[in-house]
């Protein structure tokens, strides 16, 4: 009995090792002891049916007592008897694995032929501890709706019983399984069974009951936020960043397309190039200039297989959401729900893949933004708010220091088409236009989206926002001295108010540009290493390692 019990027990360790179904974080939570859980890990040995063949002599010598109800006769191929037993009685019983990691389905022994039993007694002679027998019970069967008609099926009725006082309580009603067929035997789920409703009648209507204090009960006022584990403000600090990546993809391919299907002028063609190389070095177009730019930019639109495309970037907001499906509101919901059924589906004809893939971005903006609204006039401001929003401004940053780090080079310094493409992938061409008309010059522009702190599409806005965050998180406000992370954006607040755009805009002379690469490149490196920093003190379950 003992070497039965301790080999139950490791594979019944391996089996719940290798389950993929529970609570994330569930494992770490019950070793760090921060958590009590009814049906505790390894508990899966209990699940094994060769206890039954022991629960009679159990009874006698732990309870001095018979069985209140007879189980199934059952026999432990583990012992010499009971094997021999079961050897010469095979057509009247059941084989079943005895550890619940050893996949297989019931043997019925009356079903076997010659060659099978005796290839099963093989088997069972050569690892008798891993079969169990028991007798082959007949079982009753209900009626069940199937193909227009009713018919006959199996089934079990399963009864559940939970401590009360010093005994037990059997709970009315049960769970009910029909096999899948009247010549199948087996009513598992996983075996093409089903189940059905279990009623339970009484002798009259029962008492409402509840655990819910009365809706006249006085409650105290409380203004308190919900408790933010680290694996929830990760998930939040991140749908924040996808969104927030989403988006800028979304702007960008919404410009590039534009300009692939206008009349040409050297204007458009800069700015379509500026759209192109902004595309490659995100990743967006792979590694090269395509030969058939319209057929790359619609696949990152349309295609659901395409690396860093528009339908994978959902998909990774849709995950992370799903994770917090008890945090975020149903109209949250309905706006991601939304995102997706807009990218869903192709278009029927080719002849419409152009005209269907801008209206489906134009339609991505209004979504993304109504989801950035809601996030901004819906949600408490507690540290789930903060650290999503951390995320926005994160990301926001660091796609806008990449987007003028690959367009303001040398080449286009000046360019009208490249600057109005900016603009417009930034979503500042209104904001430019009423400061300064028509004027199109790349010291401006820079002022704009690099160091104007009141632009909310600026680096130096991000920036401004993301160091009042940091000062509001909770490692801060008990921290003598400045955080980590409160050091490095204030180093990068400096570098960019420090800054001086009509030197980095020089489209002429040594060093024209160099400098205003370095500076983007170093608050990208910055920005991640902030991404990093934030990682490693407060998600504190996952590791430092940057998700792509």
């Amino acid at each position: 009995m003992l070497l039965f019990a301790a080999r139950t027990i490791i594979f019944a360790i391996r089996w719940n090792c290798a389950s993929m179904l529970g609570v994330p974080g569930l494992a770490q939570a019950a070793r760090s002891g921060n958590v009590a859980i009814a049906n505790a890990l390894g508990s899966g040995l209990a699940e094994s049916p060769a206890y039954a063949a022991f629960l009679p002599g159990l009874c006698r010598l732990l309870l001095g007592e018979e069985l209140k109800i007879p189980t199934v006769a059952t026999w432990w191929c583990g012992q010499r008897e009971p094997l021999a037993y079961v050897t010469d009685h095979l057509n009247e019983l059941v084989v079943k694995p005895t550890f619940p990691g050893r996949r297989g389905e019931p043997i019925f022994g009356a079903n076997l032929s010659q060659q099978e039993r005796q290839a099963l007694l093989d088997r069972m002679r050569k690892s008798p501890s891993h079969y169990v027998a028991q007798e082959h019970v007949a079982l009753s069967t209900v009626p069940v709706w199937t193909d227009g008609k009713l018919h006959p099926r199996h089934m079990v009725l399963r009864v559940y019983a939970v401590p009360s006082g010093n005994g037990y309580a059997v709970l009315p009603g049960g769970l009910t399984r029909v096999s899948a067929s009247l010549e199948n035997m087996v009513v598992s789920i996983q075996s093409g069974g089903g189940s059905k409703d279990t009623w339970v009648l009484g002798d009259g209507p029962e008492p409402a009951f509840t655990l819910l204090r009365p809706a006249a009960h006085p409650l105290d006022v409380s203004r308190a936020t919900f408790d933010l584990p680290s694996r929830l403000a990760d998930n939040l600090f991140w749908l924040g960043r996808y969104t927030e990546r989403l988006e800028a993809a979304v702007r960008i391919a919404r410009s590039v397309l534009a300009r692939s299907f206008q009349e040409g002028d050297s204007a458009r063609f800069a700015g379509l190039n500026a759209g192109v190389d902004i595309l490659l070095a995100l990743g967006y177009l792979g590694t090269e200039r395509p030969p058939a730019l319209e057929q790359e930019v619609l696949s990152m639109i349309y295609d659901p297989g395409a690396a860093n495309g528009l339908v994978w970037s959902i998909h990774q907001v849709r995950r992370v959401a799903w994770l917090l499906r008890d945090r975020i509101s149903v109209d949250a919901w309905l706006i991601l729900n939304q995102l997706d059924q807009q990218f869903s589906n192709p278009p029927a004809s080719d002849a419409f893949r152009i005209s269907s893939a801008q209206d489906r971005l134009d339609q991505a903006v209004i979504t993304l933004s109504a989801f950035g609204g809601l996030v901004m006039e819906s949600m408490t401001r507690g540290d789930g708010w903060r650290f999503l929003d951390i995320g926005r401004r994160l990301e926001r940053a660091i796609q806008m220091a990449e987007l003028l780090r690959n367009s303001l080079v040398p080449e286009s310094l000046g360019n009208a088409g490249v600057l109005e493409a900016i603009l417009e992938m930034a979503d500042s061409s209104i904001t430019y236009r009423s400061r300064y008309l028509t004027s199109l010059q790349s010291e401006l522009v820079l002022d704009l989206l690099l160091v104007d702190e009141f632009n909310p599409r600026s680096i130096a806005f991000q920036l401004a926002r993301l160091a009042e965050h940091m000062r509001e998180l909770p490692g801060a406000k008990t921290a003598v001295r400045r955080t980590p992370e409160e050091r490095l954006t204030l180093s990068m607040q400096m570098t960019v108010q420090l800054a001086d755009v009509r030197e980095l805009a020089r489209a002429e002379g040594a060093g024209s540009t160099e400098a205003l690469d370095d500076l983007l490149g170093r608050l990208a490196t910055d920005l991640s290493s902030l991404s990093d920093t934030l990682t490693r003190t407060y998600f504190s379950h996952a590791m430092p390692a940057r998700r792509l």
